[in-house]
C-alpha cells in the first residue's frame, strides 16, 4: 500500500505565496510521475502541474509563470511552489503519483489540502 501525506495549504492574501508538499511512503519501488491537481466544489479535478520520471514538466496554462513543481526522489516528495496567488486559485489541491511495480503502473491520490486566496 502507498500513502500520500500533503501539507502546506492555508489562507493567503492575493499576491501571496504558499508551498505545498506531498510525501509518499509505503510499497514504492519506482515513482513514474508526480503531479498536483485541484478541485472546486461542483467541478472536475484538473491537472495543475506534473513532473515525469525523466523530469518532463507540464503546467496548466493558468499557472504558468507563477507555480513551480519540483521533486526530491530521495525523499519521495513532490513540491508545488505557488507565487502570485489569485482568488481563482482557491481550491482543494490533491497530490497524485504513478508508480511502477512488477511491470504495471498504479496511481494513488492524497487526501487533499485546502488553499484559499482571499483578502
Amino acid at each position: 500500500q502507498v500513502q500520500l501525506v500533503e501539507s502546506g495549504g492555508g489562507l493567503v492574501q492575493p499576491g501571496g505565496s504558499l508551498r505545498l508538499s506531498c510525501v509518499a511512503s509505503g510499497s514504492i519501488f519506482s515513482i513514474y510521475a508526480m503531479a498536483w491537481y485541484r478541485q472546486t466544489p461542483g467541478k472536475q479535478r484538473d491537472l495543475v502541474a506534473r513532473i515525469g520520471s525523466g523530469g518532463t514538466i507540464t503546467y496548466q496554462d493558468s499557472v504558468k509563470g507563477r507555480f513551480t513543481i519540483s521533486r526530491d526522489n530521495a525523499k519521495n516528495t513532490v513540491y508545488l511552489q505557488m507565487n502570485s496567488l489569485k482568488p481563482e486559485d482557491t481550491a482543494a489541491y490533491y497530490c497524485h503519483i504513478t508508480i511502477t511495480r512488477g511491470g504495471l503502473q498504479y496511481a494513488y491520490w492524497g487526501q487533499g489540502t485546502q488553499v484559499t486566496v482571499s483578502s
